[in-house]
C-alpha cells in the first residue's frame, strides 16, 4: 500500500495539484465573501473535486509522455517510465479521477464544471503535445494553468456571473506562470533538451530568454495591482486595500531583481533563485489579498 501512495503521489504531481487547490480554494473563499458567508461543504466539494481532476490532467500528461519520461533524470522514476504501473492502470486511475472529480464540480454549477474538463483538454491534450514543437506552449499552457482562480470563484455561486474580479485573478496567475516556467526550464534545460522539449523563448539559455523573462516580471508588477483600482460595487471600495498593496509592490520588486540577477548572469543558479521565488511569490499575494478582501 505505501508503494502504492507513493507511485500515485508521483503520477498526480501531488505538489503541484496542491499548489492548483490552493489556488482554487482562496478565490472559492473570495467568492464567498459576496455570498455572506461561508459554505464549508461546497468548499469541500471543490477542494476533494479540484485535487480529482488536476491529479487526472496531470496522470494523463504522463502517459502521454511515459516514454519522454524515461529520458529524463528527474521523470525516469515515476510509476510508468520506471515500470511500477502500467499504462492500463494510470489511464482507468485517470478517467476515474476526471469523471469523478468534474461530476462534483458539475454539482456546484455548471460553468465549473465547464472549466474543469477545459483545464483537463488543454493541459493533457494541447499543452502536452506542444511542448516538444514551440515555445509557445507555454502560452497554451497558462491558460488551463491560471483556470484554478476562475473555478473557485465561480464555485462559490449557484449561479456564476463575469465580473471584473475573476478576471482580474485569472489574470495574476496568468502573467505570473511565465517566470515561473521559463525559471524552471532554464534550471531543467539540460534533461528537457534529451526529450526534445522546446519551453525557454528562443529554446535557448541565452540573453534573449533572460530578457523575456525579465520582461514578464515587470508586466506581472501593474498586473498584480490592478485589485488596487478596481472598484467594487456598490460601496466602491477597492478589491485590494494598503495591505495588499504594500505586499504586492514588495513581493513584485523582489521577484523582479531576480529576473534581474538571472539577465545579468544567465546561469543556473540564478533561475532556481527565481524559481524558487516563484513558488512563493504566487501564494503570498492570493493570501494578502484575501486577508484584506475578507476584513473590509
Amino acid at each position: 500500500m505505501r508503494n502504492f501512495i507513493s507511485d500515485f503521489n508521483k503520477l498526480i504531481k501531488l505538489r503541484l495539484t496542491m499548489t492548483v487547490v490552493f489556488s482554487a480554494s482562496i478565490c472559492f473563499l473570495m467568492g464567498s465573501r459576496f455570498q455572506g458567508d461561508i459554505n464549508w461543504f461546497n468548499w469541500m466539494i471543490l477542494t476533494i473535486g479540484g485535487f480529482l481532476v488536476t491529479g487526472a490532467a496531470n496522470g494523463f500528461n504522463e502517459i502521454i509522455e511515459k516514454d519522454l519520461d524515461k529520458l529524463m533524470r528527474r521523470t525516469m522514476d515515476r510509476p510508468i517510465p520506471s515500470g511500477k504501473m502500467t499504462t492500463g492502470q494510470a489511464l482507468v486511475l485517470s478517467l476515474v479521477m476526471g469523471i469523478t472529480g468534474t461530476l462534483m464540480l458539475v454539482r456546484l454549477n455548471f460553468p465549473t464544471g465547464v472549466l474543469a474538463v477545459l483545464s483537463i483538454f488543454l493541459y493533457a491534450f494541447v499543452y502536452t503535445p506542444m511542448k516538444r514543437k514551440s515555445p509557445i506552449a507555454v502560452f497554451i499552457g497558462a491558460f488551463p494553468g491560471a483556470f484554478p482562480p476562475l473555478i473557485g470563484y465561480f464555485a462559490a455561486f449557484n449561479e456564476p456571473e463575469i465580473s471584473w474580479i475573476p478576471i482580474i485573478l485569472f489574470l495574476i496567475q496568468f502573467v505570473w506562470q511565465f517566470p515561473h516556467f521559463w525559471a524552471i526550464a532554464w534550471v531543467l534545460d539540460e534533461d528537457y533538451q534529451r526529450a526534445g522539449f522546446r519551453l525557454l523563448p528562443t529554446t535557448k539559455q541565452d540573453k534573449t530568454s533572460a530578457f523575456i523573462t525579465l520582461l514578464t516580471t515587470i508586466i506581472l508588477v501593474p498586473v498584480s495591482l490592478m485589485p488596487t483600482v478596481y472598484l467594487m460595487p456598490p460601496n466602491g471600495q477597492a478589491f485590494g486595500g494598503n495591505i495588499y498593496l504594500v505586499i504586492a509592490l514588495l513581493a513584485g520588486v523582489y521577484f523582479t531583481w531576480k529576473a534581474v540577477l538571472l539577465y545579468k548572469n544567465r546561469d543556473v543558479p540564478s533561475a532556481k533563485n527565481l524559481m524558487y521565488t516563484s513558488f512563493f511569490y504566487l501564494p503570498l499575494l492570493q493570501l494578502a489579498l484575501l486577508f484584506d478582501f475578507i476584513a473590509k
